[in-house]
C-alpha cells in the first residue's frame, strides 16, 4: 500500500487544491475507487490523521482519494466555489487519468462524515450514472431541505452564498433527488448516525421519509456523538457496504 498527496490546479475552482490518495498493493489494476468526504472543519488530511484508515483499507485492492472540499457541501455555490463540479466531475476524471482506476460506475464509490455524508449522498443520488453506491456517517442529510432561520445562524452569510436562497426541493436537497429517480436508477445508499449526535434527528426523519417513498437503504444507529471516536469505529461498516456493492464477488473487508 502506497500513500501520496496529489496536488494539481482545479479548472473548476480556478485555485490550486489537494487530494490525499492511498493506493493499493493487491490485486490486479484496474481498482474501484471510493472517494472519502471530510466535514465541514476539515481538509483532505482529516480521515487520515484522526483514524486507522489506512490500516483499514490494507490489504484491499482499492484506491482511496480523500479530497479537500473546503467548506461548500461539495456543491457548485450559487455564488463561490464549484465544488460539486470539481470534485464530482473533474477530479474522477483526473484520478482515472493518472493511476490505474477503474472507469466504469461500478468502479466508484463515495463516503463521508457530516457535511461530507451529505455530499456523498447527493453525488450519488444526483449522479447514478456515475456512482454505483454512497454511504454516510453523521450526516447533514438535512442540508437544502428544511427551511432555514438564517437570522439566526451565525454562518448566515456564507451558507446563503453556497444553497442561494429557493435551495428546497433543487439538485440541493438529497430527499428531492432521492425520490426522483427509479429504483431501477437508484445507487446503494447506506447511512449511520450516533445516538447522541445534534443531527440524530434528520438522519431518523430521512430513514422514515426513504421508507415512506419505498426506497431501498441501509440505515443503522448506534451509541455516540459527532466526533471522530465515533467516526473511526464506524467507518468499516461504510467500507463493507460500498465495497459490496463495487464488487461483491471480490471485494471483502477484513
Amino acid at each position: 500500500m502506497s500513500f501520496l498527496e496529489l496536488r494539481y490546479f482545479s479548472q473548476a475552482l480556478q485555485k490550486n487544491t489537494s487530494a490525499n490518495v492511498i493506493l493499493p498493493e493487491v490485486g490486479e489494476p484496474p481498482y474501484p475507487t471510493l472517494y472519502l468526504l471530510h466535514g465541514l472543519s476539515d481538509d483532505h488530511t482529516a480521515w487520515v490523521r484522526n483514524t486507522s484508515i489506512e490500516r483499514y483499507v490494507s490489504g484491499l485492492p482499492l484506491i482511496v482519494v480523500m479530497p479537500d472540499g473546503g467548506r461548500g457541501f461539495y456543491l457548485d455555490a450559487a455564488g463561490g466555489f464549484k465544488y460539486a463540479t470539481a470534485i464530482g466531475t473533474e477530479l474522477p476524471e483526473r484520478i482515472e487519468r493518472t493511476f490505474p482506476a477503474k472507469q466504469t460506475r461500478d468502479g466508484r464509490a463515495l463516503a463521508g462524515l457530516s457535511m461530507g455524508g451529505y455530499g456523498a449522498l447527493r453525488f450519488a443520488l444526483a449522479h447514478p450514472d456515475r456512482f454505483c453506491a454512497a454511504a454516510s456517517l453523521s450526516g447533514a442529510v438535512g442540508w437544502g431541505h428544511y427551511p432555514t432561520d438564517w437570522a439566526e445562524n451565525p454562518y448566515s452569510p456564507e451558507f446563503q452564498r453556497v444553497l442561494g436562497t429557493d435551495y428546497i426541493g433543487t439538485a440541493a436537497d438529497i430527499w428531492h433527488l432521492a425520490a426522483g429517480l427509479t429504483s431501477e436508477d437508484r445507487p446503494a445508499i447506506r447511512f449511520d448516525c450516533g445516538t447522541g449526535d445534534f443531527l440524530f434527528q434528520h438522519n431518523q426523519a430521512f430513514h422514515a421519509y426513504l421508507n415512506e417513498k419505498g426506497i431501498t437503504h441501509e440505515y443503522a444507529e448506534y451509541p455516540g456523538e459527532h466526533n471522530w471516536a465515533y467516526w473511526d469505529e464506524h467507518v468499516e461498516e461504510s467500507l463493507q457496504f460500498v465495497l459490496a456493492a463495487m464488487n461483491p464477488e471480490t471485494l471483502t473487508v477484513p
